[in-house]
C-alpha cells in the first residue's frame, strides 16, 4: 500500500494548475499528475485486482440482500395480529435493506465503470476537465472520476 502524503485544498489547487492537460503515460498507459512516478505494470495489475475484488464482492453483498429482501416482502403480506410497533419495525427492516441494496447497486456500478476506464487506458483522468487525477488518489479511492479541483467545484454546486 502506498501512503500519500496529506495537503491541503491550498497545495491540491496550486498543484492542479501545474499540470499539464496531457501528461505523460507510463508503462501502464496511464496518465499520471506532474511530479508523480509513472504507473508500473503491477501497480495496474493491483488496481485492476483490487476492482475485481470489489466488484465481486458487492454482487455477493447484492444477492444477499435482495434473497434477504425478498424474505421481507414475502413476509410483509403476513401482518395479521400484528400491531403498530410490529408494524413499524417490519417497514424500517424492509427500508433499510431496500438502501443497502441501492447502495451497493450504485457502488457496483462505479466500479464496474473504473474497470472499464482501465481497460480503456482513460482511468486516472478526470472525466470534467481530463486532467490526471492523481495515482496516489487512484490508489486510495479507485473509483475517483475527478480531480480534486472538480471534485471540490462539484460539492459547491449541491
Amino acid at each position: 500500500m502506498v501512503a500519500a502524503k496529506k495537503s491541503t485544498a491550498d497545495d491540491s489547487s496550486a498543484a492542479m494548475a501545474a499540470v499539464p492537460v496531457a501528461a505523460a503515460a507510463g508503462p501502464g498507459g496511464l496518465a499520471v499528475r506532474s511530479g508523480e512516478e509513472p504507473w508500473t505494470a503491477a501497480e495496474v495489475a493491483d488496481a485492476r485486482a483490487g476492482l475485481t475484488a470489489e466488484a465481486d464482492r458487492l454482487r455477493g453483498e447484492i444477492s444477499a440482500t435482495e434473497a434477504a429482501l425478498s424474505g421481507l416482502m414475502r413476509d410483509s403480506g403476513d401482518g395479521a395480529g400484528d400491531d403498530e410497533a410490529d408494524t413499524g419495525s417490519k417497514n424500517v427492516t424492509r427500508e433499510h435493506e431496500m438502501a443497502l441494496a441501492t447502495n451497493a447497486r450504485e457502488m457496483l456500478y462505479q466500479t464496474e465503470r473504473a474497470l472499464g476506464r482501465l481497460e480503456a487506458g482513460t482511468y486516472g483522468l478526470c472525466e470534467t476537465c481530463a486532467h490526471p487525477i492523481g495515482k496516489a488518489r487512484m490508489q486510495v479511492f479507485p473509483r475517483a472520476t475527478l480531480c480534486v479541483d472538480c471534485k471540490q467545484k462539484q460539492e459547491r454546486r449541491l
